[in-house]
């Protein structure tokens, strides 16, 4: 599932690209696509209207656009949800299968393609109304995130995928950051003291800031060919698998920790796969 780092990447991407054209017509594929929104209040608010903006929030993403007689500005909530893909591809390319909208810009299309329909790509903002503070923001500081663990019983690995306690951090980085900062993922979230939590949440924005890093060097597929699997990224021929040696502990069960040896275990917690070394994170 696409977290923060790859939402981000693919943000920085489209900024380049989308801003400036004009939306001529929508097609909606599927309309639960864009709940609560009907298709045609879609339709009705974004032809002729232009993009101006694209942000991110957490997990999501947030495409401002300029009304058709150019007095109101329309925000657009994308969610990729599990297989969501978002790509410009030339008109003349074949719309995918899964295509749950596809915005008409003149020479090329903005399509929204989702396999498995968990994405969302809706006028109501809402969801972002909940969550926590951004990892990468000033306002993710030891005092606020030491606030928020000490309220809860939860395994901290739990917690941390709480988007009100910190937003857009997913299964992978949450194990990735137990494990730089040496933290058991069932220690309970209120048992952690005070050093513990600063070094979690460095581990967190290093984690993340190096994914964020990794995914800028990697071509983004516009024209929405499948590559390798791995989200919206592309890669040259005969690139080495980068992906899978970035990451420390997480789908790597069996296999030797990188800090000591002793082979990565997976334990399931609220029905999320958890890596981690026994030995270096220890209860």
């Amino acid at each position: 599932m696409p977290e923060l780092p790859e939402v981000e990447v693919l943000v920085r991407h489209l900024r380049r690209t989308l801003p400036g054209k004009i939306v001529r017509s929508v097609q909606v594929n599927r309309a639960k696509s864009l709940r609560p929104t009907s298709g045609r209040q879609f339709r009705l608010r974004l032809t002729g209207a232009r993009f101006t903006a694209i942000s991110r929030r957490g997990k999501y993403m947030i495409f401002e656009l300029r009304s058709r007689s150019g007095g109101e500005t329309v925000r657009l909530l994308g969610h990729l949800g599990m297989t969501g893909r978002m790509f410009l591809a030339l008109k003349k390319a074949r719309i995918p299968k899964h295509a749950a909208v596809v915005f008409d810009l003149g020479r090329t299309n903005f399509v929204f393609e989702d396999t498995r329909y968990f994405g969302r790509l809706s006028l109501d903002l809402s969801a972002v109304e909940k969550l926590g503070p951004e990892p990468l923001e000033d306002d993710f500081t030891p005092e606020a995130f030491a606030k928020e663990l000490k309220r809860s019983r939860q395994a901290i690995k739990v917690k941390l995928l709480d988007q009100s306690v910190v937003a857009g951090v997913g299964n992978i980085y949450a194990s990735e950051a137990l494990f730089r900062a040496r933290i058991s993922p069932k220690k309970a979230a209120n048992q952690l003291k005070q050093q513990r939590i600063k070094a979690l949440r460095g581990a967190i924005r290093e984690v993340l800031t190096e994914a964020i890093e990794f995914g800028s060097t990697v071509p983004v597929n516009f024209d929405g060919a499948k590559s390798d699997g791995l989200f919206y990224f592309g890669r040259a021929p005969g690139a080495p698998d980068y992906y899978e040696e970035r990451l420390r502990v997480y789908d790597r069960a069996g296999k030797p920790c990188p800090e000591c040896g002793t082979p990565i275990r997976r334990i399931v917690q609220a029905a999320r796969s958890t890596f981690f070394c026994p030995t270096c994170q220890k209860v």
